[in-house]
């Protein structure tokens, strides 16, 4: 582990934990409270306010599930907006029989009731099953298809997609069009070649490229990306001040990830309860922080004066 992570950790005399609700029972085509997120049509420009704010976003990783709220789930990202502003990172795959719908891994044997293949189910097949916790505990939610979660998101947050390799990008390009929601989307990408397919497609929206270098910003750019179009996904293991600079300096907004599994920082801080690291990662300059933790990490953002709050850049609490 890093140096600097194993330094903090030594200093954390308190542990911090998150407290959590367990209920199964939010429906969330009916709630009319918790926190939502309105880019207003210009969502370059709403990243734009919240650095101007000096706020740093949560990234909801795989909607935020925690006991009782399975990844992936409608129910699960409205129930993280109950508490806490947040951009949320949902993962699409597709069905048998072409439906585009929300799941993680290639088989579905650790997220549903399901075995085997994802692809290898018709949609009718898929929506019977129902969906497992952390705990790999059934719950009553059943999967999501990407078309009502877009619907659903509308005025309550923007979704980061990450595609799965059954799903072809100009099937969700079909699908954000129809619902004409460019202006509320972030599409991942991996490298620059997928990133300039996904601007072919959908040149308004906005993209996160793996950048590890000024020198991969410059490929994109050059591949046709306008610089406000890009967000750099930065990687999990060391912040770059640096490179957050010269990002920020070229108008792209800056993710760090603090998820990824045992060895995560988010495991770490968990382990130490040194929360702190959260605030110090977006003082190093990370304009949104994608995590597994995302009510723990914004209460360390608040705590440090860095957090989103009520009534800015077209984030309310209802």
């Amino acid at each position: 582990m890093l140096k600097w992570l194993i330094a903090c950790a030594a200093l954390a005399l308190v542990a911090c934990s998150e407290s959590v609700t367990d209920t199964n029972t939010q429906n969330p085509e009916s709630a009319n409270s918790g926190w939502s997120i309105n880019p207003g049509g210009d969502l370059n420009g709403f990243f734009e306010c919240l650095e101007a704010e000096g706020a740093t976003l949560i990234s909801a990783h795989r909607g935020g599930p925690r006991r009782g709220f399975p990844e992936n789930a409608i129910e699960t990202m409205a129930a993280v907006l109950q508490e806490i502003p947040a951009i949320i990172e949902i993962d699409v795959a597709t069905s048998a029989d072409g439906v585009l719908y929300l799941l993680h891994d290639d088989t579905l044997d650790r997220t549903t009731t399901g075995t085997g293949e994802g692809n290898a189910l018709s949609w009718s097949e898929i929506r019977k099953l129902k969906l497992k916790d952390e705990n790999g505990r059934a719950t009553g939610f059943s999967p999501s298809r990407f078309a009502k979660t877009l619907a659903w998101a509308k005025h309550r947050t923007i979704l980061q997609i990450d595609f799965k390799r059954s799903t072809r990008y100009s099937d969700v390009a079909r699908e954000i069009h129809r619902q004409k929601a460019e202006d509320r989307v972030i599409l991942i990408a991996y490298s620059v070649g997928s990133a300039a397919k996904l601007h072919r497609l959908m040149p308004d929206a906005m993209i996160s490229i793996s950048l590890n270098s000024q020198s991969t910003l410059n490929r994109a750019v050059a591949a046709g990306i306008p610089d406000n179009r890009i967000l750099g996904f930065t990687g999990t293991d060391d912040p770059n001040p640096r490179l957050f600079s010269i990002l920020n300096g070229r108008d792209v907004e800056v993710i760090f990830g603090t998820l990824g599994g045992r060895d995560s920082i988010d495991e770490t801080i968990a382990r130490s309860g040194y929360g702190a690291l959260y605030a110090e990662i977006a003082a190093d300059g990370a304009d949104i922080i994608a995590t597994d933790r995302p009510i723990a990490a914004y209460a360390a953002l608040a705590k440090a004066g860095r957090a989103v709050t009520n009534d800015v850049c077209g984030v309310t609490k209802g």
